[in-house]
């Protein structure tokens, strides 16, 4: 293989080092490289083999390659002389440098001996005189320090005769501190003379530094004394070789129960929270807040647990365990606070409350590294905190969702439907805003705590939203009775509860397209500005929150909602039909008189479906799949000679061989689109749910065996739904399909499949309308 071209500054840095070697050579650095491995290009080293690099080349690079390597050394020689000339010119300026400042220091240098010289004899003239002062002044110095000493000494003395006096002043003025300082002090002078000289003053600095010992300890173990002012006294006696070792445990235990004094309680932090938040209280008030007098508290525990140590130097574990189990209760305490509906302002205040403890706390007692291990705690904490924000996020759109049932029950709103799917997407998107502005004041805050967890707050925040949407998502399965199947199916008959959950599941199909086209991106948008970073959790995992997941489960659950919307008002409907044509015995059926009561049943549904889907759904493109835009859509009855002239055929061979005609005919018809997709639309929903219904109709007729009356009710039935149904949907061509081919199935069905004549069939379809007309105007 061909050796790789050498980088220019590796070709500098080694003629660099060969100057360097030439003009400093270091022998010991040749042995040493004698014992490593050297590669066969290594042109520099004193083991190069000339002869043997030369042979690689020729072996392993090609002609081209030989030439360009020739042309680099070369160059590489060229610049190696051109350093090398430079290296020369610079050391020979040196050189005369270096040359010139050794002439001016040798002028400079004259005539400084003859200088030293007469300095050194004024030096020892001042010295002999300093001595003659010295010698004659010695007599009497000595005597004023014989004297300073007898001045110091009897002041002494006169503090030893009149130290009982002192201890009693402190006594009264109960300056405890200054009595045991003035006999410690004392102590020297009657170890030495207090059995001759002093024995009287002695005797009485022992009597009051013995009521002085009472009253400290009175004064240890008085509940009324703060616990600062106890472990003075402690110190005190410490001081006068009191024997406190034994009140150690008690001291200890009386540091525990101030521990409960200074636990946050739920109520504190409400009541102290509220008075900070609310100026006008704090104007009103002249009383101290809770949170100035917990900090006031905190630091007398400070001060005794420093006091404490002073005392009890091994007692560091003891101290350690105390105030890291204080720090404990505090982070549980606000971690069940933070589970409530409150503000991350609120939060924050109890943390920085804990946070300024902590270091209060950790100032006495480093070894405890309270920082760090409070790290920990407000790290699980500020996650509940998050995890809590968004189960109330999820409760409050639940609770939009299900009031619908309340307002349609009562019968508050007129448009329920429409209200619940405001209101909700109101909680979805404002709420996730309003979450989203929680969670930055979180990042926002600069308590030492909160910046140690800043990326995790990230990743858990976007980890939020994406676990919140599938709980969403799961949630919405829920409400819509997917997760039983035998739920949607069962007491679909007319109560009002069924109803509004039927209209509330397509309020979930419509929120999880307003879920996935509107709230996601604008949530993505809004990470992206105050939420980036993170990363905490590992890349390995992928990121946090994957937008376009949570966009493809809403799609599919939007869909899946809206067509289990349609099935379940197929299913109420095909109940209807069901009834309608199991009931009667078709075979015995009577003349037809009027229209069936069953087709108003069927419309009134057409109708409540067409208001729900009125309140929550867009109107559609107005395009309307005329008749005529489908060839082999067939024609109604009243419009096709052809099937005039076949309708009025009386007999039934005549009949039957139209019902051959008919079959034959659509061997060579135009194949009709019936179910096509379902948009998000009013007129796609209502269509789709007429062609099921009607398709339902058609199954539902096969099962049947009708005379030739029974068959023409069903021709008259189907007859009068053509021009209401048509109205209503926006397939023509597909309906009047479906309508034929109810009646054919019918024809199939029948024993005698002679239908009305059209004079007839016209005749009562009018006074079924007519009949309908006077009951509009008699109830509007």
């Amino acid at each position: 293989m061909a050796v790789d071209d050498v980088p220019l500054d590796d070709k500098a840095k080694r003629m660099r080092d060969l100057l360097s070697s030439f003009y400093a050579p270091d022998p010991s650095m040749s042995n040493e490289s004698s014992g490593k491995y050297v590669p066969l290009d290594a042109i520099d080293t004193n083991l190069f083999d000339a002869d043997q690099y030369m042979n690689f080349l020729v072996q392993k690079s090609s002609l081209e390659r030989l030439l360009q390597r020739h042309v680099e050394m070369a160059a590489e020689i060229k610049n190696l002389d051109t350093d090398l000339q430079m290296l020369v010119y610079e050391n020979y300026s040196k050189f005369i440098s270096a040359t010139d400042t050794i002439k001016r220091m040798n002028s400079n240098i004259v005539g400084m001996e003859a200088n030293m010289e007469q300095l050194l004899e004024k030096i020892k003239s001042v010295q002999s005189r300093s001595d003659g002062v010295n010698t004659s002044l010695s007599e009497k110095r000595e005597h004023i320090e014989k004297l300073h000493c007898k001045r110091n000494l009897l002041r002494k003395v006169q503090f030893i005769y009149d130290l009982p006096a002192r201890l009693g002043k402190c006594i009264e003025s109960e300056a405890y501190a200054d009595a045991v300082r003035f006999y410690t002090g004392a102590l020297p002078i009657f170890k030495a003379y207090g059995d001759s000289s002093f024995q009287d003053c002695k005797r009485a600095s022992e009597e009051a530094i013995a009521i002085v010992i009472k009253n400290l300890q009175g004064k240890l173990f008085s509940d009324s004394e703060s616990t600062h002012a106890r472990a003075e006294a402690a110190v005190l006696l410490k001081q006068l070789d009191f024997p406190v070792d034994s009140l150690k445990a008690k001291l200890l235990e009386k540091l525990e129960q101030s521990l409960g004094d200074l636990q946050l309680k739920d109520e504190d932090l409400s009541n102290c929270l509220l008075k900070s938040n609310d100026p006008s209280k704090q104007e009103k008030t002249t009383e101290l807040v809770p949170s100035t007098i917990h900090e006031a508290s905190v630091r007398e525990f400070v001060e005794a647990v420093q006091a404490y140590r002073v005392i009890f130097p091994d007692a560091e574990k003891q101290l350690i365990r105390l105030v890291q189990d204080l720090v404990t209760k505090n982070f549980e305490t606000a971690e069940q606070y933070g589970k409530k509906r409150i503000s991350s302002a609120d939060l924050l205040g109890v943390l920085r409350m804990i946070w300024k403890d902590v270091l209060l706390m950790d100032e006495v007692l480093h070894e405890a590294v309270l920082s760090e291990f409070s790290l920990e705690a407000a790290q699980i904490t500020v996650k509940h905190y998050v995890a809590s924000q968004f189960s109330l996020l999820l409760h409050d759109i639940s609770d939009a969702l299900t009031k619908v049932d309340v307002g349609q029950k009562e019968g508050m709103e007129e448009c329920p439907l429409q209200v619940a799917l405001e209101a909700s997407k109101k909680a979805v998107l404002q709420g996730s805003m309003d979450v989203l502005l929680e969670f930055r004041q979180l990042l926002d805050d600069k308590i030492g705590v909160l910046v140690k967890l800043k990326d995790l707050i990230i990743d858990w925040v976007q980890e939020g939203f994406q676990e919140f949407f599938r709980a969403l998502d799961n949630r919405f399965l829920l409400l819509s009775g997917r997760n039983n199947s035998s739920s949607p199916v069962q007491g679909l008959e007319g109560t009002q509860g069924d109803k509004v959950l039927v209209g509330l599941v397509l309020v979930l199909a419509q929120l999880s397209v307003f879920i996935e086209q509107t709230a996601i991106p604008r949530i993505t948008e809004e990470i992206a500005a105050s939420f980036s970073g993170g990363g905490v959790r590992g890349y390995e995992n992928g990121p946090a929150f994957v937008p376009g997941e949570i966009c493809r489960i809403f799609r599919s659950s939007g869909e899946k909602l809206l067509h289990h919307y349609i099935n379940m008002r197929n299913q109420k409907i095909s109940i209807l039909l069901r009834k309608r044509l199991t009931t009667p015995n078709w075979v015995k059926h009577k003349e037809p008189r009027e229209v069936h009561m069953f087709v108003d049943l069927f419309l009134q549904e057409l109708r409540a479906i067409a208001d729900e889907v009125k309140q929550i759904l867009p109107q559609g493109l107005q395009r309307r799949h005329r008749r005529t835009d489908s060839n082999g859509s067939t024609t109604s009855s009243r419009s096709n000679p052809l099937r005039e002239d076949k309708l009025s055929r009386s007999t039934t061979q005549k009949a039957r061989s139209q019902l051959l005609e008919t079959h034959l005919a659509k061997l060579f018809k135009q194949k009709v689109e019936i179910f096509t997709k379902v948009e998000y639309t009013q007129e796609s929903v209502i269509t789709t749910i007429v062609k099921l219904s009607l398709k339902s109709f058609q199954e539902f007729v096969r099962l049947q065996t009708y005379n030739r009356s029974g068959f023409q009710q069903i021709q008259l039935d189907v007859q009068y739904l053509r021009t209401p149904l048509k109205e209503t949907v926006e397939d023509e061509a597909a309906i009047d399909f479906l309508l034929d081919e109810v009646i054919v199935a019918a024809a199939e069905r029948c024993l005698d499949p002679i239908p009305l004549e059209p004079p007839i069939l016209d005749k009562l379809i009018q006074a079924k309308l007519a009949k309908t007309r006077d009951l509009n105007v008699v109830s509007p």
